[in-house]
């Protein structure tokens, strides 16, 4: 299994602890974020995604898994909460020490 890269250990950490500030800091400013299909554009974005699927759902993340496709990070979360509550892989492309890019599908 492959490390989770720094960037995206953050964003787990931070929803982990519940702290919408930092976890909206892991974004780069134009980030896009989908979930299913719907659609978040940069950090208002990711801050509405959040309030309504992640830390305002008291969701945990547990890593199962992580692994490299090209320039992409590929990594299986576990999520409990009270929203989502399963196994799935999530596809990150990252800009420097931030997520550029969170797919959920």
């Amino acid at each position: 299994m492959a490390q989770v890269a720094t960037a995206i250990q953050r964003m787990i950490d931070a929803t982990n602890r519940g702290d919408t500030e930092a976890f909206i800091a892991s974004f780069t400013d134009d980030a896009y974020l989908v979930d299913w299909g719907r659609e978040f554009h940069g950090h208002d974005g990711v801050a509405r995604w959040n309030e309504t699927d992640n830390i305002g759902k008291q969701s945990q993340f547990e890593v199962r898994g992580a692994r490299r496709n090209g320039d992409e990070h590929v990594v299986t979360l576990e999520v409990t909460g009270n929203g989502y509550n399963g196994t799935g892989d999530i596809v990150f492309a990252l800009e420097g020490d931030r997520i550029k890019r969170m797919i959920i599908s």
